[in-house]
């Protein structure tokens, strides 16, 4: 039987040789000694690393295989320099040519690591422009609702952005950012460039917040690009609610000084509020006075409301408030006339009692006394409020009112002239009973000459004047009336007196 070739003799660089041919994980040092085999099993071991491996991941090889790998790598190396050592080369016959493909053979996995690298770098890249590409579909959808409804996407679309120049800074992505952020802040602040100005204070206050979070490096300058337009849409939001008599402008303008107080429109915010004053004092003597009034009372609870005091502005606010307060006082005379000219007789009483009392040195006051009375004569008797009383006095005829009743009353008159007196109780009177048809001549109201009625003599002018009597303690009697037609060349009697039903 032939026998074994007997072992070679040990020879360094065959096993340096076989060693580095395995290491580049293609089993070439097996190759070398006819090991096919064991060939076979590192191409196989490659093999499964490089299915795993490709196509290129950003998050790698999981690492308990590449650690598995290298073992297998540096066990294959052992092995093929111990076989190598003693074992005769198929091919080259120069060990040394031999070791020194095994070296140039390295640059095969060293290469393959780099060209992986590169790979897993490229696969990163696209996964984070994925992800930018991600977020500006948020920004996109957000753009196409409300601001209310689109905060979940704008908030998401931002971490995103943030994601990407804080953990990724040198990323293509991350380089794209500020680009897409200008993009972000023109859709958030889409009602600015709508002129929604007050739909757009709330997302451009949104966008102030957002330095809070974001780079101010990828901001540059979007960190202000809010400013100017918050503060023009607080204005132009606040002077178009004033006008349109909505009730939140004096916070809205309290904000614009508060917050932006050195600026343009924070300039403008007096001198609207004192030309809306303007306007509405003007509207006073208007054909709707009262709505003025009222109109001019709220100007002053809400300019007292707008804190202008960071900017300045606490006094010209002050007064525009006291001219408000002032106008709504004198204005309340012009409401009254409107109100008695409509035949609103007792919204007239209101006014012009008020006037009386707010406004003691007016020269209006004497008239819109004899308004107020001639106001609650009319309630009683609407014939009298058909023309509004002036403030003549005085006459030519005599009438002597007398006061058949137990009650103090009140006596108001109006036509050509208008007044109001009162008369004591007559102590030994009593009331009347309603049936007054049944009475007789001598129970007929004043007819008693031994009584000493309380009476009062005044002198009218001809024409048509209209009495009311008014019980002074109330107690649910209703007033009474008299239409006189004066004539001159005659003494009249006015005679007041109580039913079991009223006057």
């Amino acid at each position: 039987m032939p026998t074994a070739p007997p072992p070679a003799p040990a020879d360094p660089w065959r096993a340096f040789a076989v060693a580095f041919l395995n290491l580049s994980g293609l089993g070439l040092g097996y190759a070398l000694v006819r090991r096919w085999g064991l060939m076979i099993a590192c191409l196989a071991a490659t093999g499964i690393l490089l299915v795993v491996a490709l196509p290129a991941d950003p998050n790698g090889v999981p690492g308990p295989l590449v650690v598995l790998y290298l073992i297998l790598l540096v066990a294959a190396a052992a092995h093929g320099a111990w076989l190598g050592l003693r074992t005769r080369l198929a091919w080259p016959p120069n060990p040394l040519v031999a070791a020194g493909l095994g070296i140039v053979l390295l640059a095969v996995p060293a290469g393959g690591v780099v060209l992986y690298d590169g790979a897993r770098d490229e696969a990163t890249e696209q996964m984070l422009l994925d992800r930018l590409e991600q977020a500006n579909e948020l920004v996109t959808s957000g753009g196409t609702r409300p601001f209310e409804l689109a905060q979940t996407e704008y908030r998401q679309a931002l971490t995103i952005y943030h994601g990407l120049t804080a953990d990724h800074p040198a990323s293509r992505a991350a380089a794209r950012v500020p680009d897409r952020l200008k993009t972000y802040y023109s859709t958030v602040a889409a009602p600015y460039s709508e002129q929604n100005y007050c739909g757009a204070v709330p997302p451009l206050k949104y966008l102030r917040t957002v330095p809070r979070t974001m780079d101010k490096k990828a901001l540059g300058s979007l960190s202000t690009w809010p400013d100017d337009r918050l503060a023009t849409s607080l204005y132009e939001c606040a002077a178009t609610s004033m006008s349109g008599r909505t009730a939140d402008w004096p916070t809205q303008f309290g904000e614009l000084l508060s917050t932006f107080p050195n600026s343009e429109q924070a300039k403008k915010v007096e001198p609207a509020i004192a030309a809306e004053v303007g306007k509405a004092v003007k509207s006073v003597r208007g054909n709707d006075p009262c709505a003025a009034v009222e109109r001019l009372d709220s100007l002053s609870t809400q300019i007292r409301g707008v804190s202008g005091e960071q900017a300045g502005l606490t006094d010209a606010l002050d007064k525009d408030a006291d001219r408000a307060d002032r106008s709504a006082t004198s204005g309340t005379y012009n409401c009254g006339v409107d109100q008695y000219k409509d035949g609103s007789f007792s919204e007239a009483i209101t006014s012009m009692n008020k006037f009386i009392k707010d406004n003691p040195g007016s020269a209006n006051r004497s008239r819109a006394r004899k308004i107020a009375i001639a106001a609650e004569v009319a309630e009683t008797v609407p014939a009298a409020g058909k023309r509004l009383p002036t403030t003549r006095s005085g006459g030519s005829i005599t009438v002597t009112v007398k006061n058949d009743s137990p009650d103090d009353i009140t006596v108001m008159y109006t036509g050509p002239v208008t007044g109001s007196f009162s008369l004591k109780a007559c102590g030994s009177c009593s009331t009347y009973s309603s049936l007054l048809t049944s009475l007789g001549s001598n129970s007929e109201p004043c007819s008693d000459s031994g009584k000493n009625y309380p009476q009062k003599t005044i002198r009218l002018p001809a024409g048509t004047t209209y009495f009311v009597h008014k019980s002074q303690t109330g107690l649910g009697k209703s007033p009474a009336s008299d239409t006189a037609k004066l004539t001159p060349g005659y003494i009249y009697t006015e005679c007041a007196y109580t039913t079991s039903l009223g006057y």
